[in-house]
């Protein structure tokens, strides 16, 4: 008996969005008199940090700071429409929305801050920082909060904006089924290093490697942190998590956390992972989904490593130390 490594490698090549009637989403965004910039949407903040890229992509786009910006994630009663946060499709299809109505608000910025300036609206530029300022001139500017009271008070002028992203519907060909099913794919590849011991089955994840094209990187951190919750979720999908243990008799399944097997802080592998920009050409400023692929390489490529370690297959999950010593035994025989 001994504990054998290996190696395995997977990749994944991973959709964003769907294509069912367009897949829309739809965002309103509007100046308050403090000069903020309320975004509204319908589309929920799962944990992944939806609220924080938006907010930047509103904030590039009408060329303001962060922080003046404001997500309301409402509901389906009161917000526009969105088909839902699944699918890797949060950033891309609202992002766009949010570029969408943030440039239709711009307009309307520019345009009362170019009537207190008495110039062209075309001269007008914003600095980031939350002044409007005339190209070229920096000394001659407003700021936007002057201007959103002047667009309230003075000229009667609601500075907002509406955006919808629609990705048009590709119908299969009769003849081929072929058809197009998402716009842009994100790619990853992992390599795994386990250990395994095959006199109890035990599997022990040393080490995750991963690279990810993921078109633009808009809050590297939070891509980092992406990256490494999935492979926590992947690593916990291979070895230990299954709804249904005992299905279809659910008599001696878990009822609680405390049963639930899951990976703690102390089953993490090391882990190194690369970024890869390869900005799409229908992202919002070249982002593509980032979400649920990082989940799904490290699976396969744990598979792969003890394969690698000890010569048995296992293709159902997850890989517990049970099926790892039938599989052995079974090997031996």
């Amino acid at each position: 008996m001994a504990k054998q490594r290996g190696r395995g490698m997977a990749s994944v090549n991973y959709p964003t969005g769907m294509n069912l009637g367009g897949d829309p989403s739809q965002a309103l965004i509007h100046a308050t008199t403090t000069g903020s910039f309320v975004v509204t949407l319908s589309s929920v903040d799962l944990g992944q940090g939806l609220k924080t890229i938006m907010a930047q992509i509103c904030a590039e786009t009408l060329g303001i700071p962060t922080d003046n910006v404001i997500v309301d994630t409402a509901d389906t009663d009161t917000g526009p429409h969105c088909m839902g946060t699944f699918a890797s499709r949060g950033t891309h299809r609202i992002g766009n929305a949010i570029i969408m109505a943030a440039k239709e608000a711009r307009a309307v910025l520019l345009e009362v801050a170019a009537e207190e300036l008495e110039v062209n609206a075309a001269d007008l530029e914003t600095d980031g920082k939350g002044n409007i300022q005339i190209k070229g001139s920096p000394g001659k500017s407003i700021s936007v909060l002057e201007t959103a009271l002047a667009a309230h008070f003075k000229h009667g002028r609601t500075i907002s904006g509406r955006g919808i992203f629609l990705q048009p519907r590709s119908y299969p060909e009769p003849e081929t089924g072929r058809m197009t099913p998402a716009t842009c794919y994100a790619h990853a590849c992992t390599v795994a290093e386990v250990e395994v011991d095959t006199e109890t089955g035990e599997v022990a994840v040393l080490s995750l490697k991963s690279a990810y094209e993921v078109g633009r990187a808009l809050n590297p951190r939070m891509v980092e942190q992406q990256i490494v919750g999935g492979a926590w979720m992947g690593i916990s999908h291979a070895l230990y998590e299954t709804t249904e243990p005992y299905y279809p008799d659910r008599a001696h399944g878990p009822v609680d956390f405390n049963e639930y097997l899951m990976p703690g802080p102390g089953d993490l592998p090391k882990f190194e992972n690369v970024v890869i920009e390869r900005p799409a050409p229908d992202g919002p400023y070249g982002a593509k989904g980032v979400g649920e692929m990082t989940a799904n390489s490290p699976i396969p490529a744990i598979a792969n490593a003890i394969y690698d370690a000890v010569g048995v297959r296992i293709d159902s999950l997850p890989i517990t130390p049970e099926k790892v010593l039938r599989a052995l035994k079974a090997q031996a025989a």
